[in-house]
């Protein structure tokens, strides 16, 4: 019998604002679609978070037997530099500055994307699609919310008509945003604006002459909105309705909102059960943004090439740290807390080393069945990892007590809890055993103390130790040099 039969999930649903027991729409199928990243610039660790965070779930997803299409876009055209349909498009405008071709921003970034999503283990999505992929799509739809009388054309670009939409339906269903209020804290349009209304948003844009990205449709030459990417893609992959649609909570409006008004208006139902958004990572305290700068890379972690951490750290110590918060909680990015999660991780590991060496007895003194039950109600309700990562804390007990022999499992629930912890370390939560742990600051600790000890030998005129002393640290290569004032030594 599939995992997921006996296990009932409960999500917390930004739609309904509660969580709800989750029901695929097919049994034992799932289709999932997640905002993926606009390719302008290296993918920070903020970004990272939210892909994480959907990771954390598919795998989740997946260990439970569910068979899932987890659909994830990368946007490579489109998205204007803000939310008001104004501005340049972000590919194009970094393609202009750096004298290259667009697809030549989107190539380096997209591969700097899927390095650093490999390097932190996230697992790839089952189909990639990109919006310069999926044009045709994009302008069926827009013939079709035009043919419905829900969108308006003025000097070639294509607008969605909020105002006609919300007559029939409402507009901020997702986000809790009334339109009249929207309507009454607006300034009126300038003479400027093409818009009927300041809520309605892009559909097509007409290009500029100045504009690189552009392609044919009936209205002009130009290219498509931003929002009506993820509606072409997800519908195309997963259908007019599937079960889950995931991204940051920044995106739920106007970006998530936008997605549900224009398939309603296309395809006449509402497009996704489950809408789930992962929160924020701060850094000083304020949202990691690429726009602000207040943000920082993944790489310059691995490195140490930044003025934030004293140290480097593992793309897996990392992951730890992410996931030992819920994924709708805000997370605050900080040296202290990557050093703390370190230590948990090494605790971690150490104890899935030590799984090999322990005995079976002949009879079980844990309660296996409730430490599991426990890990899998922490999961189930609502994918929450931090509540996994303390049970996965009580196993280290466990097999502290089982080395000790103070507690022993029978043959055939030893195999069956070194199955749950490996299944939830590193088939759940994805992290790797491969991180070697940074003795030099004990090395440092030990040659000083040998340094102390040669000092107090020369002293007392014992140049027999003392040469002992530095000739066996030269073996080991370990170079003592000898200054006016102290001693200090290097590592060969």
């Amino acid at each position: 019998m599939e995992l997921y039969k006996q296990h009932q999930i409960r999500i917390y649903n930004s739609l309904t604002k509660s969580k709800q027991e989750f029901k695929p729409i097919n049994d034992g199928n799932i289709g999932m679609y997640v905002c993926g990243p606009t390719v302008y610039s290296n993918v920070h660790l903020g970004n990272v978070r939210t892909f994480m965070s959907f990771d954390l779930i598919y795998r989740y997803l997946l260990h439970l037997g569910y068979k899932v299409r987890y659909v994830r876009n990368i946007t490579d055209a489109g998205h204007l530099e803000n939310d008001a349909d104004e501005g340049e498009d972000r590919i194009s405008k970094k393609a202009r500055l750096e004298k290259i071709e667009p697809m030549e921003v989107v190539q380096q970034y997209t591969v700097d994307f899927h390095n650093v999503m490999s390097k932190f283990n996230c697992l790839p999505p089952n189909i990639e699609p990109t919006a310069t992929g999926h044009i045709i799509e994009q302008i069926e739809i827009i013939k079709d919310i035009l043919d419905k009388g829900l969108a308006y054309i003025v000097d070639g670009s294509v607008y969605f008509d909020v105002l006609k939409y919300n007559e029939t339906a409402h507009y901020g269903v997702l986000s809790g945003r009334n339109i009249e209020d929207a309507i009454h804290n607006t300034r009126t349009l300038d003479g400027q604006s093409e818009k009927r209304n300041p809520q309605d948003f892009a559909l097509w844009k007409k290009a500029k002459p100045e504009h690189i990205m552009r392609w044919p449709s009936p209205w002009s030459i130009g290219f498509p909105g931003w929002h009506l990417e993820c509606t072409a893609m997800s519908t195309k992959y997963l259908g007019k309705q599937f079960d889950i649609h995931g991204g940051g909570m920044d995106l739920k409006f106007p970006h998530h909102e936008c997605e549900i008004a224009q398939s309603k208006a296309c395809f006449e139902k509402d497009p996704v059960n489950y809408w789930m958004h992962a929160n924020m990572l701060t850094l000083n305290g304020q949202k990691m943004a690429k726009s602000t700068g207040n943000n920082i890379l993944p790489n310059e972690i691995f490195t140490g090439e930044n003025t934030i951490l004293t140290k480097t750290f593992a793309p897996s110590v990392v992951r730890f740290f992410m996931l030992q918060a819920h994924y709708r909680s805000v997370l605050d990015f900080s040296g202290d807390a990557l050093e703390a999660a370190e230590k948990g991780f090494f605790k971690l590991m150490e104890a899935v080393n030590n799984l090999s060496s322990i005995k079976a007895g002949k009879i079980s003194t844990i309660d296996l069945n409730s430490w599991k039950d426990t890990c899998y109600n922490a999961m189930n309700d609502d994918f929450n990892s931090p509540i996994l990562i303390a049970q996965l804390f009580e196993a280290v007990r466990f097999v502290n007590l089982l080395k000790l022999e103070t507690e022993t499992l029978t043959q055939e629930d030893l195999t069956h809890f070194i199955k749950l912890i490996n299944s939830f370390i590193f088939e759940v939560l994805g992290l790797e055993n491969n991180v070697k742990k940074d003795t030099s600051a004990q090395l440092s600790g030990v040659v000083e103390v040998l340094i102390k000890l040669r000092n107090d030998a020369r002293a007392n005129k014992n140049w027999a130790l003392s040469d002992q002393i530095r000739d066996e640290l030269i073996e080991k290569g370990i170079q003592l040099k000898d200054g006016k004032e102290d001693t200090t030594f290097t590592v060969n």
